[in-house]
């Protein structure tokens, strides 16, 4: 996996398949397993965050394979995220992260939405109550002093639109290495890809399958007639053709399964090979943003209030 780096504009490198750790019907026991057994795989990026709930687990499984001689320390990255209710101190949320890792610092630490939550939300849909102002100045200051006190390596943003990566880049003394955004063939963020590549931040995509068993999630990707005709070109399946082209825009992908058939399956499309005319019949595929903008603005984590406000930051 060494040779399938991403480089940052910090000069760190990513891994550009990683493993996504969330799972809200896996106990902790079944996670660390899935880990173990992505790592003998050649996994090395792991994403994790607060509100997940994975923290313990992620730390316990890599602390176990690094003691058992399966990988070094300075092999693997461990990404975490700031959650909305601790945008008021990232230093103390990111502290708490590595003492659940039991870890002395992360490879990248997120703001994983932007929106600010009040200081007892430890939920993952909150309530309109729960919402607070937001003063994303004050939070990317206390990112760069968690950069500065070597707690992580890099900073950079989740769910960040292009208008919102613009605002941000206007006070920012450290530029983010990563925005990490849902994104597929039906989903190609086009617009914030061109955003992000002009500052230089890597884009990074969650749900590069489309999401399925997620609430906004649908099966259409890996489905569609396209993607399927590929796979049976190049004796691939859906899911690796989905993933392929992820990495062919430059991005990497965060895929999120513990079935270890699945999880040789999803790593496998960094040996797959898609030719130009592949490339351009993927981006026939009709967007589903109406889905999509639906799920947002009726979602009470999202900064979305109406459609028209999500076609003008289009996520």
């Amino acid at each position: 996996m060494r040779s399938y780096q991403a480089m940052l504009n910090n000069g760190e490198t990513l891994p550009i398949i990683g493993m996504g750790t969330y799972s809200g019907e896996n106990d902790r026991e079944t996670t660390e397993k899935a880990i173990r057994t992505a790592i003998k795989m050649g996994y090395r990026h792991f994403d994790t965050a607060k509100i997940y709930g994975s923290e313990l687990a992620l730390g316990n499984a890599l602390r176990r394979a690094i003691h058992d001689g399966l990988i070094e320390r300075e092999d693997i990255h461990v990404t975490s995220k700031l959650w909305s209710s601790d945008h008021h101190d990232p230093v103390d949320a990111l502290q708490q992260t590595l003492q659940r890792l039991g870890m002395e610092y992360i490879d990248m630490y997120l703001v994983h939405w932007p929106v600010a939550l009040k200081a007892w939300v430890d939920y993952p849909v909150p309530a309109e109550e729960d919402f607070e102002e937001l003063d994303m100045e004050n939070t990317w200051s206390g990112m760069e002093r968690c950069l500065e006190m070597g707690l992580c390596k890099s900073i950079g943003v989740s769910n960040f639109s292009s208008r919102k990566i613009e605002e941000l880049i206007d006070f920012a003394c450290v530029t983010p290495v990563v925005n990490q955004v849902e994104m597929h063939p039906m989903w190609r963020q086009s617009k914030l890809r061109s955003i992000c590549g002009d500052y230089g931040i890597h884009v990074s995509a969650y749900s590069p399958l489309g999401g399925p068993g997620n609430a906004w999630g649908t099966t259409a990707v890996v489905d569609h007639p396209i993607i399927q005709s590929i796979a049976h070109k190049h004796n691939a399946t859906p899911a690796q053709i989905a993933l392929r082209w992820g990495l062919y825009q430059g991005s990497s992908v965060i895929v999120k399964s513990f079935n270890p058939r699945r999880m040789k399956e999803n790593i496998g499309a960094l040996d797959l090979t898609l030719d130009d005319w592949d490339l351009f019949e993927i981006e026939k595929m009709e967007e589903r943003k109406i889905m999509r903008a639906e799920y947002l603005i009726n979602d009470t984590t999202s900064p979305y209030k109406t459609i028209e406000e999500l076609w003008d930051d289009e996520i």
